[in-house]
């Protein structure tokens, strides 16, 4: 099955900027964004139910440069080893809702503290994975560098670059069981022609996946051991994945929040 994306489907967002830092006033304009954007399908539950998961999508600045963290998941994981991913995961006894879910799993995968994450929103709906027995819960948020959010929000101004974060300190603070890699995704590179190739989410939803092998200082050996050609028809129905013919890519379930939550931003038409 071919994928139908227009070669061309994005524009500047008015939300953010694809080069200057995040500001505190481009994360409320990212929040006043997703909350314009909501629909009733969107709702997150606020009863939990057992064996649901929850992601973060973690926005960051890095050396001055807006994006996103990814992560690539450790060899000796039991499910998508080797594959990019948000940071997330089934929520447990001791989580109290679905964003406490997330921020733990960030907590406990990146070592990155629920102190220093604003919570900008949520997207969906949420997607049922392809076993049937899961939804998983995506939200938005930033990760602020050194101290509290609540600290940058009364000491930056509005349109002052909010502090990059170590992201060193962030892969040597992440866990080396769950975790090969960890980089960050420039939000310019989502509207990068040579990075992007058109795919289909479950057979029927056109997307972009994203090519990211160069952003990854040292390819995990969980992952070379996954790569294979696959067919230009293939439905590329994968939960989250290394992309087709051995390139690491942000695609299946993560590129499809991914690219949702750039559609629902008003970068991606």
């Amino acid at each position: 099955m071919r994928c139908n994306v227009a070669p061309h489907t994005f524009r500047s967002s008015p939300y953010f900027h694809l080069t200057r830092p995040l500001t505190r006033r481009s994360l409320k304009s990212i929040e006043d964004g997703l909350i314009n954007a909501q629909h009733l399908d969107d709702q997150i539950p606020t009863e939990l139910a057992p064996g649901n998961a929850a992601v973060l999508i973690p926005l960051a600045n890095v050396m001055d440069v807006p994006g996103i963290l990814l992560e690539v998941r450790g060899k000796m994981m039991r499910n998508h080893s080797g594959e990019v991913s948000f940071p997330g995961g089934r929520v447990d006894a001791t989580d109290s809702s679905y964003v406490e879910a997330a921020l733990r799993e960030t907590r406990e995968e990146l070592g990155i503290g629920a102190q220093d994450i604003e919570i900008l929103g949520q997207i969906g709906p949420p997607e049922v994975n392809l076993r049937g027995n899961m939804v998983v819960y995506p939200f938005v948020g930033f990760v602020h560098a050194g101290s509290s959010h609540s600290d940058h929000t009364n000491t930056v101004a509005l349109d002052e670059p909010l502090p990059s974060c170590d992201l060193d300190a962030i892969r040597r603070n992440a866990s080396q069981t769950e975790v090969d890699a960890v980089f960050h995704l420039p939000l310019s590179a989502l509207t990068s022609p040579a990075r992007l190739r058109a795919s289909m989410f479950r057979g029927n939803r056109p997307y972009w996946a994203i090519g990211v092998q160069d952003l990854v200082s040292d390819i995990p050996a969980s992952f070379k051991g996954r790569m294979k050609q696959i067919e230009h028809d293939d439905v590329d129905d994968s939960e989250i994945g290394p992309g087709k013919y051995g390139n690491l890519e942000v695609w299946g379930l993560t590129g499809w929040y991914l690219y949702l939550l750039m559609k629902k931003l008003k970068l991606y038409y």
